[in-house]
């Protein structure tokens, strides 16, 4: 690894396009990143198994594993990004730029950049005498389905002890978010000549309905559930975007709706749904076969590890940061499921995020090296 230092790391990855995006115009595959970390990984003497994920093809996930047995520490991330605005960025997506105290580039902070910290970490360590295993994880598609972690936790073939996704949180410990659900609602209505409104079904007026109860719903969510953890304490349900009609001459025939919910720890994705169909179901009554509810993406459950876990009180000692819940949300509950204790921690700012030149302040660097340094020596080296 002596062939490649910390910039370099960090100039060649981000060199490497990998948006994951709904819209297929802008949507590429990983696999240029994940044959560079699989090089770099190999040079420090992981084992190193990469998979192609069922029915996505171009997309591929990562595991590179040091050391023998179950247990031990998961270091995960995703390599790809969300697509950016040319019009917006003053420097090249992919290229690094230097400029300060601060290098830019799409992916510095969320997440690509954040295996050369892996690396960085490693490479000084003596990990011939690990006595639990060390393993890395890069997943595809984080920004749009999740797809690389949800079959990692579908697979359950590893069964690490603790797991740190190294997310951008300031290196503040994560050990708590909400989940994220995105619905449509369509209402089919019956077209006809506005002069006489008894000759259609205007999905307009149905629709004015609809909102009316989602936003009964959303004061009912604040009334009822709170988890003192988070600053914004409820299940939260925002009106997004509509849609509807063609002509102010004509009963409007269709319109859609689309909305999103954030799931809290203990309020999970399927009872906001049975709230959501209880709430819609006096006008599902009252105009059959007019409503239809659907997913804009499979749900993201929310995530929680015990305040009081061995690795969130380590991490909070490590970096000085007591652990806190956000309200965004990554992949953790879906590592979570692999059994393992799970926190978020990792270098730049959320602000940063999906931002016109985004950067990490190499203020981060030394201090985030450290902390990894410590986390393996804590879980995978100590006696």
């Amino acid at each position: 690894m002596s062939s490649l230092n910390f910039m370099d790391m960090y100039r060649n990855i981000i060199a490497l396009p990998s948006i994951s995006s709904t819209e297929s115009s802008w949507d590429q595959s990983n696999e240029q990143v994940i044959r560079l970390l699989a090089d770099w990984f190999s040079q420090l003497g992981f084992d190193v198994e990469v998979t192609e994920l069922p029915d996505l093809p171009g997309k591929f996930n990562l595991l590179a594993t040091k050391g023998e047995g179950d247990g031990g520490l998961l270091l995960a991330g995703h390599t790809d990004t969300v697509p950016f605005d040319p019009g917006r960025w003053n420097k090249d997506p992919f290229k690094l730029t230097e400029e300060g105290d601060r290098i830019y580039g799409l992916g510095t902070i969320d997440m690509k950049g954040f295996f050369a910290f892996i690396v960085e970490a490693l490479k000084d360590l003596d990990l011939s005498k690990l006595n639990k295993p060390i393993r890395i994880l890069a997943t595809a598609d984080e920004e749009t389905t999740m797809a690389g972690a949800r079959a990692i936790a579908s697979a359950m073939a590893i069964k690490p002890d603790y797991a740190v996704i190294g997310e951008p949180t300031g290196l503040v410990p994560v050990m708590m978010h909400k989940g994220h659900m995105s619905e449509a609602i369509r209402v089919t209505g019956k077209s006809g000549h506005s002069s006489d409104p008894a000759n259609g079904v205007n999905a307009l007026e149905i629709m004015q309905q609809v909102m009316g109860r989602l936003i009964d719903l959303q004061r009912q969510l604040k009334e009822n559930y709170a988890n003192p953890h988070f600053k914004v304490p409820q299940p939260t349900l925002n009106l997004g975007h509509i849609n509807g009609g063609d002509s102010p001459n004509r009963i409007c025939a269709c319109c859609e709706l689309h909305f999103d919910m954030r799931p809290i720890p203990g309020v999970g994705p399927d009872e906001l749904l049975g709230l959501l169909h209880h709430a819609l179901a006096p006008l599902k009554e009252q105009y059959p076969d007019a409503l239809e509810l659907t997913h804009l993406h499979e749900p993201i459950p929310p995530y929680g590890t015990d305040p009081d876990a061995e690795l969130v009180r380590a991490a909070a000692d490590i970096t000085g940061n007591a652990a806190e819940a956000v309200n965004y949300c990554t992949e953790a509950p879906f590592i979570n499921q692999l059994g393992c204790q799970t926190i978020v921690l990792g270098p730049g700012h959320i602000a940063q995020a999906h931002q016109p030149d985004e950067y990490l302040d190499l203020s981060f660097v030394k201090p985030t090296v450290e902390v990894l340094q410590r986390l393996v020596n804590r879980f995978c080296l100590s006696n």
